[in-house]
C-alpha cells in the first residue's frame, strides 16, 4: 500500500515507521478570496497553459536592442508639453506621495512649466497638468519615475516583435529628481545631461556598426554577479567598454566627451536606466494573449502597487504599496521611509533583480540577509513561475535559467509572493535614498487579477 501525504509531515513519517511508502506531497490552501477564481481558472487550465506558453515564448524570444537617445516627446506617443509621466499604475495629485509630488514639482520647473516650486504646486493642484502612468505610454521610470516632454529617453527596439519602450538616462545617488529632489543643483544637472551626455552618448551610438544588444549584454552581467535591477555594475562596465572606443571618435568637445564617460563610470546604477526598457521591451510583447495568467508588469507609485496580466490587457490590478525592510543609512529607519515606489520592478517580471539574485550573492550587502537568503530567494521564485529563462543562467545554480513568467494562479495557490529588491525612498521629497532592502506585492492585487480573468474566461465558456 502506497499513501500520499498532503503536509501533514506526522502522519507521513508514522506511516513510513509501519513500514508503508509515503509519497509526501506539497499542498497549501488557497488564498482568502481567491477560491472561486481559482475553480473557474481550473476548469480552464488547458486553454491558460497554451495562452501562459505563448506569453512566455514571446517573453523569451524578444531582443532588445539600443538604437539611440531622443528628446521624450518625439518618440512617446501623445506625451504634450503639461503631461508628466510618473512611476506606477494611474494616481491623482491628491493621492501622490512626498517623492512623486517632488519629482513632479521639479519636471514642471526643468520644463518651464512653473516659475517657483509653489508655482507647480499650485498649478499640479489645479489640474494644469496631466498625469500619465509611464507603462501606459511604452516607457519606465525608476522611483518617482517622472518623464517630461525634453527629457532625453533611451530608445530601446524589440527587434523580433517591433515594439519599443523608453526610459531617461540615470542620473546617480543623492539629490536627484528621481527621488523628488528639485534644488539648483538636480536642475543643472538635468541640463548637463540633456545639453552634453545625450549628445556625446547619441553620437557615439550612431558610429556602432550594430546598435548593443541588451539581452546579451545583461545575460554576460547575470554570470559577473549582476541581477540587474539594486546591483548594475558589471553591466554598467560592460556599457562603457562597450562604448567608449566611440565615444572617442565623436565629434564633440574632448571636455564634453571626458565628463560623459567619468558621470557614467562613477555612476554603477547607470545601467539601470537601460535593463528597466529593456526588460519593458520584452514583457510588453508577452502582453495580450488571450486567457494568459502571466504578470506583464509590476509597478508602484508610491501609493499604491499594481500588476497586470497578458490576458486582461492594460487593465491595473493594485493593492497598497508595502514598506520595504532593509538596511537603512545612518540616521534614519522605518519612520521616514517612504511607501515602495517605481517601475524598476519591471526586472523582476522577466525574471531579472530579486528574481536573480542567485547570481548577485554580494546584493545582501545592500539589501540586506546572507549570501545564503539570495540563493534561497531565487529557488523559492521558480514555484511562482512558468518557465526559465533561456538567456539569464545563473552559474551558483549549476547555470540554470531563472524564474520567468510569474504565473498570477501560483502566486493564490502557494501564497508565495514575488521576491522585490528595491531602494528605499525618504518620505518627503528632496532628501533621497535612505536604504535598500526587500518588499512584498500586496497579495490583494493578485487576488483581484485572478478574480478578473475568471470572470473573462467564465464567460467565455
Amino acid at each position: 500500500m502506497a499513501v500520499a501525504s498532503a503536509g501533514i509531515e506526522l502522519l507521513a513519517a508514522e506511516l513510513e515507521r509501519q513500514g508503508v511508502a509515503a509519497e509526501r506531497v506539497e499542498w497549501r490552501p488557497p488564498q482568502p478570496g481567491a477560491e472561486d477564481a481559482l475553480g473557474t481558472l481550473a476548469l480552464h487550465s488547458d486553454a491558460i497553459a497554451r495562452a501562459n506558453d505563448e506569453a512566455v515564448e514571446r517573453l523569451q524570444d524578444a531582443r532588445p536592442l539600443l538604437r539611440g537617445i531622443a528628446r521624450a516627446k518625439d518618440v512617446i506617443p501623445d506625451l504634450g508639453d503639461h503631461t508628466l509621466l510618473h512611476a506606477g499604475p494611474p494616481i491623482g495629485w491628491d493621492e501622490m506621495s512626498g517623492p512623486l509630488r517632488g519629482a513632479i514639482i521639479g519636471a514642471a520647473l526643468y520644463e518651464g512649466l512653473a516659475y517657483s516650486a509653489e508655482d507647480a504646486w499650485r498649478k499640479a493642484e489645479s489640474g494644469k497638468f496631466e498625469f500619465a502612468p509611464c507603462h501606459e505610454r511604452g516607457a519606465v521610470g525608476p522611483m518617482a519615475g517622472v518623464v517630461s516632454a525634453s527629457m532625453p529617453v533611451w530608445i530601446v527596439e524589440n527587434e523580433v516583435h517591433g515594439n519599443r519602450a523608453h526610459c531617461t538616462l540615470n542620473e546617480g545617488l543623492g539629490k536627484v529628481l528621481r527621488y523628488g529632489a528639485y534644488d539648483r543643483e538636480v536642475l543643472e544637472r538635468l541640463g548637463w545631461m540633456s545639453d552634453v551626455l545625450a549628445p556625446v552618448l547619441t553620437e557615439a551610438l550612431a558610429t556602432l556598426e550594430q546598435p548593443i544588444d541588451l539581452r546579451a549584454m545583461i545575460a554576460q552581467a547575470i554570470q559577473m554577479g549582476d541581477e540587474c535591477h539594486n546591483r548594475n555594475r558589471a553591466a554598467t562596465s560592460l556599457f562603457l567598454r562597450e562604448l567608449a572606443p566611440a565615444m572617442l571618435s565623436v565629434e564633440r568637445p574632448s571636455t564634453d566627451v571626458a565628463a560623459a564617460a567619468r558621470f557614467i563610470a562613477g555612476n554603477d546604477h547607470f545601467f539601470l536606466n537601460l535593463s528597466m526598457p529593456a526588460a519593458k521591451a520584452a514583457a510588453d510583447a508577452a502582453a495580450g494573449v488571450e486567457g494568459s495568467s502571466v504578470v506583464t508588469a509590476m509597478a508602484r507609485n508610491g501609493t499604491r502597487f499594481g500588476i497586470r496580466l497578458s490576458g486582461t490587457g492594460s487593465r491595473w490590478f493594485t493593492g497598497p504599496a508595502g514598506t520595504v525592510d532593509g538596511l537603512y543609512l545612518p540616521g534614519y529607519g522605518a519612520r521616514d521611509a517612504n511607501p515602495d515606489i517605481g517601475d524598476s520592478t519591471i526586472t523582476e517580471t522577466v525574471g531579472l533583480g530579486g528574481f536573480a539574485m542567485a547570481a548577485a550573492p554580494a546584493i545582501v550587502e545592500f539589501v540586506g540577509g546572507r549570501p545564503a537568503d539570495a540563493l534561497s530567494t531565487t529557488e523559492e521564485m521558480y514555484e511562482i513561475t512558468w518557465a526559465e529563462s533561456s538567456a539569464f543562467r545563473v552559474p551558483a545554480l549549476g547555470f540554470r535559467g531563472t524564474p520567468t513568467g510569474i504565473d498570477s494562479r501560483e502566486v493564490l495557490h502557494t501564497g508565495i509572493l514575488p521576491a522585490v529588491n528595491t531602494g528605499i525612498a525618504h518620505r518627503e521629497p528632496g532628501i533621497g535614498q535612505i536604504g535598500a532592502g526587500l518588499v512584498e506585492p500586496p497579495l490583494e492585487a493578485f487576488v483581484a487579477a485572478a478574480t478578473h480573468l475568471a470572470e473573462t474566461l467564465g464567460g467565455a465558456r
